[in-house]
């Protein structure tokens, strides 16, 4: 039997030297091919692999699932202010009413009156209710937030993105990953 493997498939789950994920969402992944680069490197140690091998005419070797960083990789301590985060640190939830769909930022205090585009002045909204409240403040549209915008810590995303486990999990990465299965993204 034949097993085709492409650059896509078998993904690899990178940990950094203390066995945590670098990342939980997007989580932190390589394909096969950059694993196998960062083995022969002596980068990585593999603490997994899958039931499949590639070879070449001197060599077989069982594709990682889990490798594990041989140094230790500090994180950043203040994460980037982007679209993606914000939407991280509220969850990809509008604030005001709950929904999932159609986000946008919204800036608590309008720009039109001064407001700054900052972690503590933006919170996440869908488009209907970012239209309602237009250029006022919440309380003028009759909204109240579910949370006010806050300035999160790199552990701040890393604990919300455990609330958003990818579609696909390989039971080889099971013992390395927490995820909060009690709450629903």
């Amino acid at each position: 039997m034949t097993i085709h493997v492409t650059p896509r498939s078998h993904p690899v789950l990178v940990l950094n030297a203390d066995h945590r994920p670098l990342s939980y969402y997007p989580l932190s992944l390589w394909s096969w091919q950059e694993a196998i680069k960062a083995v022969f490197m002596d980068r990585v140690d593999i603490l997994a692999c899958y039931d499949v091998a590639v070879r070449s005419p001197s060599l077989s070797m069982a594709l990682p699932s889990v490798v594990s960083l041989k140094s230790y990789v500090r994180s950043e301590r203040t994460p980037a202010f982007t679209r993606f985060n914000v939407f991280l640190r509220d969850r990809f939830t509008c604030q005001y009413c709950g929904s999932g769909q159609d986000l946008t930022f919204d800036h608590v205090v309008p720009r039109s009156r001064g407001g700054q585009t900052t972690w503590e002045n933006i919170l996440t909204a869908c488009a209907p209710c970012n239209l309602r409240k237009g250029d006022r403040s919440m309380r003028e549209a009759g909204l109240h937030a579910h949370q006010m915008p806050w300035r999160p810590t790199v552990h701040d995303l890393h604990e919300a993105g455990r609330h958003f486990p990818p579609n696909h999990l390989h039971e080889s990465w099971m013992d390395y990953l927490y995820w909060d299965t009690e709450l629903d993204p």
